[in-house]
């Protein structure tokens, strides 16, 4: 039986780690044991603020139609009712949107939540 030469392999898996960290300080960038677990640690940031940067966005969202929904004198919670009550189905991002970058159109939203609200 042939003898197994696993020096490609290995020298292969290496370089997906060490092209994974490269960038950083010190040993992290060129030992392949610490770079294995910087790799690691790194991944493990990254699924977890995969999740967080939804929240935080969402929450951006309910901020920017919260300042633009006070202007006209309702509060976020009335007014997102009342989107409900007229039927108008839009997401908060695209509210968000709207408040920020076109104040008008946002404005004719809202008077029209208010006269379902009534």
């Amino acid at each position: 039986m042939a003898r197994t030469k696993r020096g490609v392999t290995s020298k292969s898996k290496h370089k997906k780690v060490l092209k994974a960290v490269k960038g950083q300080y010190g040993r992290r960038k060129n030992t392949i044991r610490v770079a294995r677990q910087a790799m690691e640690k790194a991944m493990q940031y990254a699924y977890r603020d995969r999740k967080a940067k939804k929240r935080d966005f969402r929450s951006l969202w309910i901020q920017r139609i919260n300042a633009g929904v006070r202007t006209e004198g309702l509060t976020y919670s009335r007014f997102i009712n009342g989107l409900a009550k007229s039927k108008i189905k839009l997401d908060r991002k695209v509210l968000a949107e709207l408040a920020y970058n076109n104040p008008e159109v946002f404005k004719s939203i809202v008077k029209k939540v208010q006269s379902s609200l009534n």
